[in-house]
């Protein structure tokens, strides 16, 4: 984004920023133009193609007699009745007549639109999003979803006399109020930033406009020489990695002897929107990595969460070029101005197969982003909300509306969910060079990437490097996050766990049903492609916070020191903070 559209548009920019602006309300935030390419490649491919129109009538007419003889197959086989691994159809009311044939016919619906939205001849974007869409359409269409068609809800509705619906109906009257912002949750049994939540105890030992550096208090005697910094993303608030008490990645690592600092963000406001991503790398990143380095007089192990990642990726590459390097007599594998380690979490470096994320970005969806964010300054939380919302709307949306509206079910808060609500705003400028220069060109990956004028190379890298990825992590796949394996000049220890891009990496040790792949490939072994690394690569049952933990105790130095207590300059407050209490009504 050009800044001076951001300060001084013409006015014939202003007009299209407010058509911009009124299209995001009326397509709730997807670009029409997109959607509408997508559908005329589908069209045109479609009309030119009668192989695939003959294919597809065949599949429906073939479709339409295994429903048919399904459907009179009475009663159902056990077999049956419990083949669908589907969780929205797991109850038992799901496999009697005649709701067993709609959840038959949902499955044939989707199984025969993802055939059709995947022409030959069609651009592998339009591809994307024709099934992506189609997909949520489905979705919504779901017999689930509806009063007259869930057996579920109408069975419990008998029992109870139809309190359930007379429930579901209080929550779903909450839930319109709440959206229009009228009404706030009051379920969170007292949970909240500095009571339940974030309560490490630390000290904030710096701060500046963009963000704080909190120090945390040791629990131990003695701590390991190289203390560690984490880089949590700036889409959300660092309290992910300090929840609750007994699932704090923070506390966990204190306890195992680490001296263990946090960035906390600033949540930006509308005199925030000229930040630009080489602010959140040099002011936040490398500004709080010098504090700690010549806090200790100690290398660094280096860690980011999802964004926060990728901005510790731009920190590294920057450390490694000669413009960052100290003169040394050390090799140059050891020659990173203090660096002593890398670990990347849930964090994409190359964006060339972004999952569902890169089927929202085009050049037409970022020009709406970027004159929307224009006409405020920033991307505020609720938008962001509901982008994530719609790219898990089986889930976030309908599923949970289901069981609240047509259950009656109330949901009983948790520590992840009340995090998640605590949305964050991102500055315009900023999250449209992440767009285009990250999801559009892949500058990091391909070398083009410039902080300050110098260009970051990934290859450069060559300090040992620990990434993680999750087995269903719809914002950051894992397959695009093991592409790292192909960048950096280092050894690489790859990591896979179960769970998602949150779930699965707040996985403290005794947490049940945990289990991980653990696998390292030195800096000049030949690479596994993903699927051969997952296919051969050693499991493990537990938390992998464990094996990271002895990962990064086996790149130090092996000594140990006195515990090192909070220290500061100023007295800026203890943890978890000012930045984190900022929070916004969108």
């Amino acid at each position: 984004m050009d800044t001076a559209t951001l300060t001084t548009p013409a006015n014939w920019q202003h007009v299209d920023q407010q058509i911009q602006t009124l299209n995001a309300k009326l397509f709730s935030g997807l670009s029409p133009v997109s959607l509408a390419l997508a559908q005329l490649d589908w069209a045109l491919n479609f009309m030119e193609s009668p192989a695939a129109q003959i294919q597809l009538q065949e599949t429906v007419l073939k479709d339409l007699g295994q429903w048919w003889m399904k459907t009179w197959q009475w009663p159902e086989t056990e077999e049956t009745a419990t083949s669908s691994p589907d969780t929205r159809f797991s109850h038992s009311a799901w496999h009697a007549q005649p709701w067993a044939s709609m959840v038959q016919a949902q499955h044939l619906n989707e199984k025969w639109w993802q055939q059709a939205t995947q022409l030959r001849g069609m651009r592998p974007h339009s591809q994307n999003q024709m099934g992506f869409y189609a997909s949520k359409w489905l979705d919504m269409m779901a017999p689930n979803n509806w009063l007259a068609t869930n057996p579920q809800a109408m069975e419990k509705a008998l029992n109870t006399g139809g309190m359930s619906l007379v429930s579901g109906l209080q929550n779903a009257a909450h839930d319109w109020w709440k959206q229009h912002g009228h009404a706030r949750d009051d379920n969170t049994e007292g949970l909240k930033v500095g009571q339940g939540l974030a309560m490490t105890p630390g000290e904030v030992v710096a701060r500046n406009h963009l963000c704080e550096l909190i120090q945390y208090a040791p629990t131990t005697k003695k701590v390991h020489a190289e203390p560690v910094l984490i880089i949590p993303s700036c889409i959300m608030k660092y309290y992910i990695l300090d929840l609750s008490p007994h699932n704090s990645m923070v506390r966990w690592l204190v306890s195992q002897g680490h001296t263990v600092y946090i960035l906390s963000w600033r949540n930006p406001d509308d005199n925030d929107a000229l930040l630009t991503l080489d602010d959140y790398v040099r002011e936040g990143v490398l500004s709080s990595f010098e504090h700690v380095h010549q806090a200790h007089q100690e290398h660094v192990h280096l860690m980011g969460y999802c964004l926060g990642g990728t901005f510790a990726a731009m920190a590294a590459a920057a450390l490694a070029n000669h413009t960052h390097r100290r003169a040394t007599d050390q090799p140059a594998s050891q020659r990173h101005n203090g660096l002593a380690s890398l670990t990347l979490l849930a964090a994409e470096t190359d964006f060339t197969e972004p999952g569902e994320m890169g089927v929202l970005i085009d050049e037409a969806q970022v020009r709406m982003l970027e004159d929307m964010m224009a006409s405020q300054g920033y991307l505020s939380g609720q938008q962001m909300a509901g982008s994530f919302q719609f790219l898990h709307s089986r889930e976030l949306v309908w599923s949970n509306r289901t069981k609240r509206w047509l259950l009656g079910e109330e949901e009983v808060p948790n520590d992840l969910m009340i995090w998640n609500a605590d949305v964050t705003r991102l500055p315009a400028v900023m999250h449209s060079q992440y767009l285009r220069q990250c999801f559009l060109h892949n500058d990091l990956a391909n070398g083009h990437f410039e902080l300050d004028g110098q260009t970051l190379l990934l290859r450069n890298i060559q300090v040992p490097t620990f990434a993680v990825g999750t087995v269903k992590d719809h914002v950051s796949p894992w397959r695009s996050v093991y592409k790292l394996h192909d960048q950096v000049s280092a050894p690489v220890t790859f990591a896979l766990t179960n769970g998602g891009h949150n779930a699965g990496i707040i996985s403290e040790p005794g947490h049940p049903h945990r289990h991980y792949q653990l696998h390292t490939t030195p800096a000049n072994a030949e690479r596994w492609t993903a699927s051969e690394w997952q296919a051969q690569a050693p499991q493990h049952e537990g938390s992998w916070w464990e094996a990271w933990s002895a990962w990064l105790v086996a790149q130090g130095s092996g000594r140990q020191v006195p515990a090192r207590t909070p220290t500061h300059t100023a007295d800026l407050g203890a943890a978890p903070g000012q930045y984190v209490m900022v929070s916004y009504d969108d």
